[in-house]
């Protein structure tokens, strides 16, 4: 039980044989002890189960409770009623949430789950619903392990200053104390580890609606799906936000965030365009203060030491009768390729990849790539959803595959850090929605996004 601070831990101090019984004699542990033995270099490590030994390095989770800041751990959301605490590991079939309390830094992330009863299917997100293991099937009696990295950060710089957030970002689990991993599937854990690390390679991205986590569904960008394809050695780090210009990334200070922390050897990967092209005054353009931003952004980076890679802006989903594309972005793309050239910068055009990619499905087919549905498909929607720039989970999916495949096409270094089993993707053979089957959050928001 848990009294405030404390929890009774079953502590093996001696076993010995009387009547044929084994008797094991039990202590109360503080949860400041335990907690205090189990931070080894801030590593935190959770076994769950009702039949665990207490362990000197580990906290031993035996009973199912909510979370607890004054703990630092606990499952989140309301979601412990979903758990079923076994003997050695918990399992769900309904999403569930685990958080635990972390400063700012990338952590490793250590998740060892299968079941010795029954087959199982693991889906893990971390923080705003970034996917790193996409419907893992292990048969009955599988166990195995998935180790990933997640960046947690805040809007803290210095004493002096931090990140302006917007109103609707202060709930979002990117901007939160917490590391928090959600479980969807049927699923069995036995042990979760998080680890500080400092020697990994920071992939940092700047962006609008289209690249930024978007923290409820069914509204999902590509930088919350490329998580998903990177080995160890990379840690995605999501500045990028909804309704951003480059000038307004720049004034909410998420720019001079990025440039406190950038470390040589990281990346910046810069996709604007949806937002500046609604920017009006004298100076406001494609080849002047748009232009500007880029070379600014650029040259911050190379000045830090880090390698910049810029993005043209993906294509909204606006068909011409013949079933073309029509380009909605004006002279936008023409004018990063412009500086890109003249900076010699590695880009990836995703306005002609993404152009491809819709006219490959067609004007019906390409729907089921962004946030149309009928009215009371989700909770609260009295109305129908039909946005032609903001993705869902199958889209943002099908889009980060397209970045990847620039920078393959590019030789970028970023591309020998993708997992090797996942596959080269073409545009003109894009996946069919039909296909698709990652389960849902179970947050959702009506509300459209800033932006688009």
């Amino acid at each position: 039980m848990i009294l405030k601070n404390k929890i009774v831990l079953l502590l093996l101090i001696c076993s010995f044989n009387v009547s044929n019984a084994n008797i094991v004699l039990a202590k109360s542990i503080d949860i400041e002890d335990n907690k205090a033995i189990s931070k080894i270099d801030g590593k935190q490590v959770f076994y769950f189960g009702k039949k665990i030994k207490k362990d000197k390095k580990a906290i031993v989770v035996n009973k199912v409770m909510n979370y607890d800041a004054s703990l630092g751990y606990g499952f989140d959301f309301n979601s412990e009623s979903n758990v079923k605490l076994n003997s050695k590991s918990f399992n769900i079939e309904a999403p569930t949430y685990f958080s635990v309390k972390v400063p700012e830094g990338n952590y490793q992330v250590t998740v060892t789950f299968g079941s010795k009863t029954k087959s199982t299917t693991t889906t893990i997100k971390a923080e705003s619903r970034r996917l790193f293991l996409d419907q893992q099937v292990l048969k009955k009696g599988e166990t195995t392990t998935k180790v990933f990295n997640v960046n947690v950060r805040t809007s803290k710089i210095d004493e002096k200053s931090q990140i302006q957030l917007k109103d609707r970002d202060l709930g979002q689990l990117n901007w939160d104390e917490k590391l928090t991993l959600e479980f969807l599937g049927t699923v069995e854990i036995k042990s979760i580890s998080i680890t500080p690390i400092t020697n990994v390679k920071t992939v940092y991205l700047a962006g609008d609606s289209t690249v930024t986590d978007q923290d409820l569904e069914p509204w999902a960008s590509w930088g919350q799906f490329i998580t998903n394809y990177f080995d160890q050695n990379v840690v995605v780090a999501n500045y990028a936000v909804s309704g951003a210009t480059l000038r307004s990334f720049k004034a909410s200070l998420r720019l001079k965030k990025v440039l406190s922390i950038i470390k040589p050897g990281d990346y910046l990967i810069v996709e604007f365009a949806h937002n500046d092209e609604k920017e009006k005054g004298e100076g406001i353009g494609p080849w002047d203060s748009y232009s500007a931003s880029i070379r600014e952004y650029v040259q911050a980076a190379r000045d830090k030491g880090a390698i910049p890679i810029l993005i043209t802006p993906v294509q909204r989903r606006a068909f011409n009768a013949d079933g073309t594309l029509k380009p909605t972005h004006g002279d936008y793309p023409d004018a990063m390729r412009k500086v890109a050239q003249e900076m010699n910068v590695p880009l990836v055009d995703i306005t002609k990849l993404t152009t491809t990619l819709y006219e490959s499905w067609g004007d019906e087919p390409s729907r089921k790539a962004f946030v149309q549905y009928p009215a009371n498909t989700f909770p609260g929607q009295k109305e129908k959803l039909e946005d032609n720039t903001h993705f869902n989970s199958f889209g943002a999916n099908e889009i980060a595959l397209c970045v990847m495949k620039g920078l393959r096409d590019l030789n970028s270094p970023l591309a020998q850090y993708f997992l090797k089993e996942v596959p080269q993707y073409n545009p003109n053979q894009p996946n069919a929605f039909a296909k698709w089957t990652l389960p849902m959050s179970n947050r959702f928001e009506i509300v459209k996004p800033d932006g688009n």
